[in-house]
C-alpha cells in the first residue's frame, strides 16, 4: 500500500522494504521507477516458532551450561520436524512480510542454510506462490496478525520485525530462535523511497529530507542509545506502532529475549545509524537482487554488469552524499560520523558474518549465487 501510494504521487516518500524500490524497477510486483538514497537501519528481524514447534525439537539443540540453548539456532534443528511433515504428506507453513521483504529472503536464507528447501518462484509460468519445490510453505503474514496466525495453528512461524516476536514471548505463545543479526551480522533491514520523477522535481526538498532523516538515525545512536527510551515511549502510543512499551523496550534497549527469562544483550539488534547504517551501499541493494534471482523472482541469468547498473539506478548515495555534507557545513554532525567520501565507491568489504559462513562480495554476485547448493544460480530456470 506505501509503495502504490508513493508510485501514484499521493506520498512524496515513504519508510519501504529494502527490496521494495529494486523490485519495483525491475517489474518484480508493480513496475515502476522508485529510488532511495537513505537505508533506515541495520538488523531488527527475528524468526518465532510456535510452542509446539519449539517442543518437537528443543532436544537437539546444544545447551549452555545454565541449560539454555546455545545460540544462534540454525535451521538443521528444525530439519526433523519439517520431514515428519512432509512423511505424513502435511504442510509446515510459514509467514513473511512481503515477496520482496527483508523478511522473505532471511527466513530463506536461513531455512536453505539447514538444508530446508523454502521453494521457488515462477512468473514466466504465472506462479508467484514462491512454493513449487518447498519443503516449508511460505506466505504473506501482515505482521501486527502474526502472533494470533500463529496461535490459532495457520502457521507454525513466522520471520518479522518487532515488537511481534517479543510480542510471542510475552504472550507465551511462541519461541524466537534466531534473530536476523545472526544470520547475517548488520544487514541492511528498511529503507526511505521516493518515486524517482518526486526526486527529479523536488531535488532541495528530497535533500532535505534526507537531512533530517540522518539526524533522527544520529540521535537514536548517540551516546550509546541514551534517546531510545524516549523512542520508545513515542513508538508506543496509538497513533505509532500501538504495542506496549515494555514490549518494544525489549529489543530497542539492547536486549533481546529468546525465552521468557531468557533475556540476553544484544546490543546491535537494532541500529539506526552506528556501522554507516544510513548509508545506500550498492553492494546491499545487489545481494537483494542474488536473492530475487536464487528464489526465481528473477527468471533468467543476469550478467554482473546487470546487477551494477540496477544497483546504481535505485541507490543513490550521490544524494545521501549531498546531504551529510550538509550537515558538516551546518556543524550538525562531523566528518568523522560518515564515510570518507573522497575514497567510498558504495561497496562494503566481502562480508563473512553469514549463518552459514559463505562470504558475499557484492562485486561478484553470479559467483555468489554458485556458492549455494540450494537455489537458483547460471542458466538455471525453473
Amino acid at each position: 500500500m506505501l509503495l502504490d501510494r508513493v508510485i501514484d504521487g499521493e506520498l512524496a516518500g515513504a519508510h519501504m522494504l529494502a527490496g521494495q524500490p529494486l523490485g519495483a524497477t525491475i517489474g518484480v510486483g508493480t513496475k515502476a521507477e522508485v529510488i532511495t538514497a537513505f537505508s533506515m537501519d541495520l538488523n531488527g528481524n527475528a524468526i518465532t516458532v510456535s510452542n509446539d514447534t519449539w517442543e518437537q525439537n528443543e532436544a537437539v539443540h546444544s545447551k549452555q551450561p545454565d541449560g539454555k540453548p546455545v545460540h544462534p539456532i540454525k535451521a538443521d534443528a528444525l530439519k526433523p520436524v519439517v520431514d515428519s511433515y512432509l512423511d505424513k504428506g502435511k504442510p509446515f507453513n510459514m509467514g513473511m512480510v512481503f515477496p520482496v521483504s527483508t523478511h522473505n529472503y532471511e527466513l530463506r536464507y536461513w531455512l536453505a542454510a539447514g538444508g530446508i528447501h523454502p521453494g521457488f518462484y515462477a512468473p514466466d509460468s504465472g506462479d508467484n506462490s514462491g512454493q513449487l519445490d518447498a519443503d516449508v510453505l511460505l506466505s504473506v503474514t501482515p505482521p501486527p496478525q502474526m502472533p494470533a496466525t500463529m496461535e490459532a495453528g495457520t502457521i507454525k512461524g513466522y520471520c518479522v520485525g518487532e515488537p511481534w516476536n517479543q510480542q510471542a514471548v510475552f504472550k507465551g505463545i511462541g519461541t524466537p530462535v534466531v534473530t536476523d543479526y545472526e544470520i547475517w551480522k548488520n544487514n541492511p533491514e528498511k529503507v526511505f523511497g521516493v518515486s524517482k520523477a518526486w526526486a527529479e522535481k523536488y531535488p532541495n526538498t528530497h535533500i532535505r529530507v534526507v537531512k533530517a532523516l540522518i539526524r533522527a538515525a544520529h540521535w537514536l545512536d548517540e551516546n550509546d542509545n541514551a534517546n531510545r527510551q524516549e523512542a520508545v515511549k513515542m513508538l508506543s502510543k496509538s497513533e505509532y506502532v500501538g504495542a506496549d512499551a515494555e514490549v518494544i523496550a525489549n529489543s530497542m534497549t539492547g536486549t533481546f529475549e529468546y525465552e521468557k527469562g531468557d533475556k540476553r544483550d544484544v546490543p546491535d539488534f537494532n541500529v539506526f545509524f552506528r556501522h554507516n547504517a544510513t548509508y545506500p551501499y550498492y553492494s546491499d541493494a545487489i545481494w537483494y537482487l542474488t536473492q530475487m534471482r536464487r528464489w526465481g523472482q528473477i527468471s533468467s541469468e543476469k550478467s554482473d554488469d546487470w546487477y551494477m547498473d540496477v544497483a546504481k539506478e535505485v541507490y543513490r548515495p550521490d544524494i545521501y552524499q549531498q546531504a551529510a555534507q550538509a550537515l558538516i557545513e551546518d556543524g550538525v554532525l562531523s566528518k568523522k560520523d560518515f564515510p570518507d567520501f573522497s575514497v567510498e565507491d558504495g561497496f562494503r568489504a566481502p562480508q563473512t558474518h553469514f549463518i552459514d559462513n559463505i562470504v558475499y562480495d557484492g562485486r561478484e554476485p553470479n559467483k555468489y549465487l554458485e556458492k549455494f547448493s540450494i537455489g537458483l544460480k547460471g542458466k538455471d530456470k525453473v
